[in-house]
């Protein structure tokens, strides 16, 4: 989250375990950029230098801004600091507590004249303990937000922790069963590496590229090829986003430039299947392969507009998955009008279904997932039915078309009675 005032913080990195390596990242690395990501305009690393606790007055100077302090002899996450910033005392002090125990998380933002006093108490090497006494305000910490880091079994704890933020909500049954188990275990390797997310995505779209290539020419054992690539691709797509949580290195840029890859790799994918079947199947000049092409093409573009035009002003996200269909119009505090998108409601059946039908209704969605589609495309190229492959995705355009379309307009026209209440 970001705050809407500046921030100042501290961190406190005078302890060794300071330097022990969590997921890639050194204690003091990660408390770093949790505090940049929660919105610290200037973040000040005390490593229990004369020197650097020195220049804590100096640094600090005569700033009124809240001042944020994190000790990094424990692997901290946001969850950790975020609550305390979500409630600021208009002069104070506020802790981040256990929510178990009450005891003290090593983290506190102090405000005012608590601020200032702050930053001199640690200039002249004062516990920062001293302000988890009772006249303080005192919040307790969200999920994943810290860990000691100690001991070996400490730290193996941590590292169980934080994976868990690998665990994304929007996975749908084929990422959560088939791609996750093993896309975990590459991340693992990956976040002790230099590579980015964005690195990954890049070679992600590097690897689509390959793969449409290959299927867009008439020999069956490379369309073969393309396929197996292209599966592959979807294992590292896993990977870039859960990187970027684990190492706190998420950006509206990545975020964009993932879903952008995404969503050209299953037009480019139609569009190579489709030309395969024209020269394998198909004859100079137009036929109906060509025309499909353009058909899919045609819907796609409509589809990707659609989508974007509707996590953009509609959800306000940067990920397709978020796509909301329905929107009311509701009022927020300030007596102005603004959009929401409204929950999916579940309609359960009046009587319970066999088992068997249930579950292939709750498995019915994850047809039309691109992760479900991949692996599909790869049996079809294996029997060299890749005429199916180009069907099932080119029908998948024009649905898509014809459902996003209708949700467009819908939203279009609650966008338009937003803006004219605000005249």
């Amino acid at each position: 989250m970001a705050v809407t005032v500046e921030l100042d913080a501290i961190v406190l990195a005078d302890n060794p375990l300071a330097r022990v390596v969590i997921a890639g990242l050194p204690a003091v690395e990660r408390a770093n950029r949790v505090a940049k990501k929660i919105g610290a305009a200037r973040v000040l690393i005390v490593d229990g230098a004369e020197t650097t606790r020195g220049a804590i007055a100096a640094w600090r100077g005569d700033r009124t801004s809240p001042l944020l302090v994190i000790r990094a002899n424990q692997l901290v996450h946001t969850p950790l600091v975020s609550p305390l910033v979500e409630s600021l005392p208009a002069n104070g002090v506020a802790i981040a507590i256990s929510p178990d125990d009450g005891s003290f998380g090593g983290a506190y933002v102090a405000t005012g004249e608590a601020g200032q006093a702050a930053a001199l108490a640690l200039a002249r090497g004062e516990d920062d303990a001293a302000f988890a006494g009772d006249a303080v305000e005192r919040v307790p910490y969200g999920d994943i937000a810290r860990h000691p880091i100690a001991t070996p079994e400490e730290r193996k704890g941590a590292h169980r922790l934080l994976y868990g933020l690998m665990i994304k909500r929007q996975d749908n049954a084929i990422s959560r069963y088939v791609f996750r188990p093993l896309a975990r275990r590459m991340t693992m390797l990956f976040v002790h590496t230099p590579i980015t997310p964005n690195m990954l995505t890049v070679l992600v779209a590097a690897m689509v590229a390959v793969a449409c290539w290959l299927t867009a020419t008439p020999d069956p054992r490379l369309v073969l090829l393309g396929a197996v690539i292209q599966v592959s691709s979807c294992y590292f797509d896993c990977c870039d986003g859960e990187i970027a949580r684990l190492k706190l290195m998420s950006s509206k840029f990545g975020a964009w430039l993932d879903t952008i890859v995404d969503e050209l790799s299953t037009v480019g994918y139609m569009v190579a299947c489709g030309w395969h079947c024209h020269l394998y199947w198909g004859h100079p000049g137009w036929d109906m392969w060509t025309v499909g092409i353009v058909v899919g093409v045609t819907t796609y573009a409509i589809s990707i507009y659609c989508i974007y035009y509707n996590i953009i002003v509609g959800v306000g996200s940067a990920n397709s998955q978020d796509y909301a269909s329905k929107f009311e119009i509701v009022t927020d505090a300030s007596g102005a009008q603004r959009i929401k998108p409204v929950a999916e409601v579940v309609l359960a059946p009046k009587r319970p279904l066999p088992p068997v039908i249930a579950k292939i209704l709750e498995f019915a969605p994850n047809i039309v997932r691109r992760d479900f589609i991949v692996w599909c495309a790869l049996v079809f190229a294996i029997f060299h039915v890749i005429h199916v492959s180009f069907i099932v995705l080119l029908a998948g355009g024009v649905v898509s078309a014809v459902i996003t379309t209708k949700d467009h307009f819908h939203l279009r026209g609650l966008v338009r009675r937003v803006a004219r209440s605000a005249v």
